[in-house]
């Protein structure tokens, strides 16, 4: 039992080279007056979705969210509704998953969509020289075997092969953000809209934060919250008028409620910012279960 415990509260501590947490300074008692502790939102319905490493909600369409499977999980992103009910399924045209790591929703070149990004951002080994950002319109319906073809964008860091498992995108600057995951502290990467034309670009290196084993984060519809989770601890960020991502995660953060997961490795803000949820990967013969966290 004790071992079974240790698998189920800790899984990170089971990789190699895997640095402890480092603590960080927060605001005393103010996890108490924003968000409740976790509700069910429901078990995932679609057995396929047993690695989930994403999760961001459309939109365009109410209450759909989507999620999808982290390496070798194939090129499928699921749709679900806030109570963990499959809602469909679509694959990405030309591109393969080697590792999914995170999607979010947010602005793009045309300002009347809204826009889908997935994130080829995982290095476990931090052998790969490159990695990708794929972007596309959210579609406006969805049939069955639909394909999609993203822009496909193509990142180098400028200070070596990273692991990431963040991928954040603004709403305000549409400026797109990777949080690396296994430095001792997590560093933030910026590239821009413009670079898609481009096809690829070096990141830009814009912070180190006082946390590390990031693996997933959101930023609120209207820009003004950030949320980044770990596999212990939900961090939270307000932002000021005029102030960048960078600037308002220079801050200390403050703590939200969070109960850990098998392997949580997904978090996203409801459009409407009244609740954030998160999902873990099928660990320990767990099914994945979808969680909300209501404002008060």
């Amino acid at each position: 039992m004790k071992l079974f415990l240790f698998l189920y509260f800790f899984p990170s501590m089971l990789m190699l080279n895997i640095p402890q947490p480092k603590l960080v300074r927060l605001e005393k008692d103010a996890n108490q007056n924003i968000f409740s502790n976790r509700i069910i939102g429901g078990i995932i319905e679609n057995k396929e979705i047993d690695e989930g490493s994403g999760l961001a909600f459309s939109k365009t369409h109410d209450g759909l969210i989507y999620t999808h499977n982290d390496s070798g999980g194939g090129r499928k992103i699921f749709l679900i509704d806030t109570l963990g009910k499959g809602m469909g399924v679509f694959k990405l045209k030309g591109v393969w998953n080697r590792d999914w790591e995170d999607l979010a929703v947010g602005p793009g070149p045309d300002p009347t969509l809204n826009y889908l990004y997935v994130g080829e951002i995982g290095d476990n080994q931090t052998r790969y020289s490159n990695i990708f950002i794929y972007r596309f319109p959210e579609p406006e319906q969805f049939t069955e075997g639909m394909e999609v073809e993203p822009e496909i964008l193509k990142l180098t860091y400028p200070d070596g092969a990273k692991d990431a498992e963040t991928l954040m995108v603004d709403p305000i600057s549409k400026d797109i953000y990777i949080l690396t995951k296994r430095d001792s502290l997590n560093i933030l990467y910026k590239t821009t809209q413009d670079d898609f034309a481009k096809g690829e670009a070096i990141l830009e290196r814009v912070l180190e934060l006082s946390l590390t084993m990031s693996v997933a984060g959101d930023i609120s519809s209207d820009g003004k919250e950030i949320l980044i989770k770990n596999y212990f601890t939900v961090y939270y960020w307000t932002r000021n008028e005029n102030e960048t991502i960078e600037q308002a995660l220079s801050r200390d953060p403050v703590i939200l409620p969070y109960k850990p997961e098998p392997q949580g490795e997904a978090i996203g803000f409801q459009p409407n910012g009244k609740s954030y949820y998160t999902l873990s990967e099928k660990r320990f013969n767990i099914e994945p279960v979808l969680y909300r966290y209501n404002r008060k």
